[in-house]
């Protein structure tokens, strides 16, 4: 482990991080030396991850604890059980995300639309207010939006949930801007289509599959674990001068393929 990408006395909360990208990040960031917590809505789910994490890291360098991004009081409860535990919070990593439909934005409903942008957006503005004043106070830190191309790019079966995508971009600019005279770093992954449950519909349906890695150049879809390299490098010393910006890590399928 070089200096660069040393975590060790760090803490990060990483939402979402039962299974796919989020469980991938915060495996990573333990490899590092950072201790996690791992959590999502099941706290069954966050203690078998924990637990996994503590068998090759040792005791303690894993805690579970289970919110919901749809609840507000679930998430003060997670950022004060975590400093109340660790200490402090170096590094959070907002991944948690939903996206209750799946066609043509015209048949979207009000109620689908605002669970959308209230659990992809909203909910990450909660949680950093609730998490950087810490932070700021401190002069150190980082936090990470785990964004989407979808926020780049546009789509005829995913459209609102990219539009909360968009919206993540933009939510990072804006408190990179604010933050940044304290030296808290605030930035975005855009992974492209990974291979996780969330995004099951479209990798599993043959066309979508073919449609897009025909058009990407490494002629595949990602994996979880290559995500999670990005957000060790944005919660490192490593990316010490980087703050606003937008990490796209999709296989190449922003660039396209030309003639």
């Amino acid at each position: 482990m070089t200096g660069l990408f040393d975590l060790t006395g760090k803490v990060a909360i990483v939402t979402g991080s039962s299974r796919g990208i989020g469980r991938a990040i915060a495996e990573a960031l333990a490899e590092h030396g950072a201790r996690v917590v791992i959590s999502s809505r099941k706290q069954d789910a966050c203690e078998a991850v924990a637990a996994s994490i503590n068998q090759r890291h040792g005791e303690g360098r894993a805690i579970a604890i289970a919110a919901s991004i749809a609840d507000k009081a679930a998430l003060q409860h997670l950022a004060d059980e975590t400093a109340a535990r660790f200490g402090q919070i170096d590094i959070l990593v907002c991944n948690a995300a939903s996206n209750p439909y799946y066609g043509p934005m015209a048949g979207i409903s009000d109620e689908q639309f605002r669970k959308i942008l209230d659990n992809n957006v909203i909910a990450n503005h909660w949680l950093i207010a609730m998490v950087a004043p810490a932070m700021l106070e401190r002069e150190e830190g980082s936090i990470i939006i785990v964004s989407s191309i979808g926020g780049l790019t546009s789509s005829t079966v995913i459209g609102a949930y990219n539009v909360s995508k968009a919206a993540d971009f933009q939510l990072a600019r804006n408190l990179a801007a604010e933050f940044g005279p304290k030296k808290v770093r605030v930035n975005c992954i855009a992974p492209g289509l990974v291979r996780t449950d969330f995004a099951r519909a479209l990798w599993e349906n043959p066309d979508t599959l073919k449609a897009v890695t025909r058009g990407t150049p490494l002629r595949r879809i990602g994996e979880p674990e290559e995500i999670a390299g990005a957000a060790v490098y944005l919660a490192s010393p490593a990316s010490s001068f980087m703050t606003g910006q937008v990490m796209v890590v999709d296989g190449g399928s922003t660039i396209g393929v030309g003639l």
